[in-house]
């Protein structure tokens, strides 16, 4: 038998006559909230499994007797059995089936001068002094392949004080911060149904303000068709008292110029009559050469074709014009000054001039055309291409009023709907990501520095110049687990908070960049670490007060704030 395990045997044995001598000493590797357990000294019932019963003399004999393994607290022999791997007892002869796990968390550790601790089963003798769990060495109680390990647990528990100290200032600060944090969050979402309130106001106000401009629209409009009809007749009026005008003026002048014909015909007829009645009665023997040539002049005259004088029509149209009584005219100006047909006023000059008769229309065109500019540019008429042909700026002005306090309106119901959103948005336990939203921190990395905007977007930003890279847009708050140390040296999955961007920029024959944020408690915002876990697929490690525990009961408002 080797030296080392007649050392065992022998510490074995001690520790086992010396827990027959003194009942109330526990076995090696026992934890005080198991110490009950092991009151009896004759036979040891096993923790988890009452109805096996073995000699308290195989307690620690470094052979595993219970199912659950608490028959060996301060050995590695039950080692093999594990919540991660159960065995049933099937495996081993004698035994019922049932599942095999551990019913004590590990070796117990005094540590006196530190805080005590489990050590894992596994790591019981194994020639490795395990200081972070076991800073007094009783874990190598055997001093297998000649390990010693010293008690360091003044010098550890000195050093750990120091830091738990620290860490429990930071956890403070941290906590105080949170508590700040959730105050600010609380005040915003305060404001945002203040906000909300306030444009519920202001929306009633604005729809009884578009119900009134509609009603007063639809006033100046009827106005406005009452105004056109009026207007309409005034316009006709003018131009038909123009046109009335002007026809008396050239009836005038006809009847002058016809009197003026008559007279100046009257007197041709007359001469004629005087000189044939001369060429008949004048004595051609007689030798008066002026006579003579009075005579053959004559004789020219009349030979010459002067035509047969002014046209029947034109003396029928002439007759028209001359006439006093306008309806007699072909015009009737009563028709025109009561006229409301609607037709553009261009048409009205044309209309009127179909009333002349064919032989003074270019004429009367020219003077109507001038008498149209004329109106036009006095207001009277509108021209062709104006833009408000057809509205007035009363009814222009109470559109345009309608139109901007329907925009107004739109306006704020597009920011209550905004705001409305805001609120039901996701901003985690206690909407305490609210006060965070768009505060950035960075951390340098060599050639890139990266950027976290909390609920906004991740960077990646190169020092040297160059366009930054998009790492994700924020797209929701999540849960994710991750796999982290336990005190005792196990691997446990830990949930933590993590805010998740996507849609980044696309990777050179890859997807688009996206990031997962994982938060941790710690007294700043401040990027710990980045990876990339797979192509385009990072992930962040960043400390933040928001997640740490507590705070919400302290930080929740009064009943004088409520």
């Amino acid at each position: 038998m080797r030296l080392s395990q007649s050392l065992f045997l022998l510490t074995v044995a001690g520790s086992s006559a010396h827990a027959s001598s003194d009942k109330a000493a526990r076995p090696r590797g026992v934890g005080p909230e198991f110490a009950k357990f092991y009151q009896e000294t004759n036979t040891f019932t096993c923790i988890s499994n009452p109805a096996v019963k073995i000699p308290f003399s195989a307690v620690n004999d470094d052979f595993c007797d219970c199912p659950d393994g608490s028959d060996e607290p301060g050995t590695a022999a039950c080692s093999h059995l594990s919540q991660n791997s159960p065995l049933t007892v099937a495996d081993r002869p004698g035994h019922s089936e049932m599942e095999l796990t551990l019913a004590l968390p590990g070796f117990y550790c005094k540590n006196k001068g530190h805080r005590p601790s489990y050590v894992p089963f596994q790591r019981v003798n194994d020639g490795i002094c395990d200081y972070e769990l076991c800073c007094d060495g009783s874990d190598e109680w055997a001093r297998v392949g000649g390990t010693k390990c010293e008690d360091r647990c003044k010098e550890i528990g000195k050093k750990w004080r120091k830091e738990e100290e620290q860490r429990q200032k930071s956890m403070t600060a941290a906590l105080k911060k949170k508590k700040e944090l959730l105050v600010e969050a609380r005040r915003q979402q305060a404001d945002i149904q203040k906000n909300i309130a306030q444009l519920q106001s202001e929306i009633k106000e604005a729809d009884l303000k578009v119900a009134g401009l509609e009603a007063a629209l639809k006033v100046v409009e009827e106005q406005e068709r009452k105004v056109v009809r009026t207007k309409g007749k005034g316009k006709v009026n003018a131009l038909a008292g123009v046109a009335k005008a002007r026809v008396q003026e050239l009836r005038e002048g006809v009847l002058e110029l016809r009197q003026q014909r008559d007279d100046t015909l009257e007197r041709m007829k007359e001469l004629e009559e005087i000189l044939s009645k001369f060429k008949i009665e004048y004595n051609p023997n007689f030798n008066d050469e002026g006579v003579k040539r009075a005579v053959r002049s004559w004789e020219d005259y009349a030979a010459r074709e002067l035509g047969d004088g002014i046209s029947e029509d034109k003396e029928r149209d002439l007759e028209e014009i001359v006439k006093v009584d306008g309806k007699d005219s072909g015009v009737d100006w009563e028709h025109w000054e009561n006229e409301d047909d609607g037709c553009a006023e261009s048409d009205l000059v044309y209309k009127l001039a179909a009333y002349f008769p064919p032989s003074l229309v270019q004429f009367i065109e020219d003077k109507v055309l001038s008498a149209r500019s004329f109106l036009e540019d006095n207001g009277i008429l509108a021209k062709p291409n104006s833009d408000s042909s057809s509205e007035s700026k009363a009814v222009t002005d109470a559109r345009d009023a309608l139109k901007s306090a329907e925009d107004s309106l739109n306006r704020l119901n597009n920011k209550v709907n905004d705001q409305q959103s805001d609120l039901e948005k996701d901003y985690g336990s206690s909407g305490i990501f609210r006060a965070l939203k768009g505060q950035c921190i960075e951390k340098d990395a060599g050639e890139y520095k990266y950027e976290h905007c909390f609920l906004d977007s991740t960077k990646q930003i190169q020092k040297k110049g160059g366009s930054n890279m998009s790492m994700g847009k924020f797209t929701q708050i999540s849960i994710t687990t991750v796999e982290e140390l336990s005190e005792t040296g196990d691997v446990i999955n830990i949930e933590k908070v993590a805010l998740e961007y996507e849609r980044g920029q696309s990777c050179w024959n890859g997807p688009n960049r996206s990031t997962k944020v994982i938060l941790e408690c710690g007294e700043q915002n401040e990027i710990l670490k980045i990876a990339e876990d797979e192509k385009c697929v990072y992930s962040m490690l960043v400390t933040t007060p928001a997640v740490c525990p507590g705070g919400e009961d302290e930080a929740a408002p009064s009943k004088d704030e409520l």
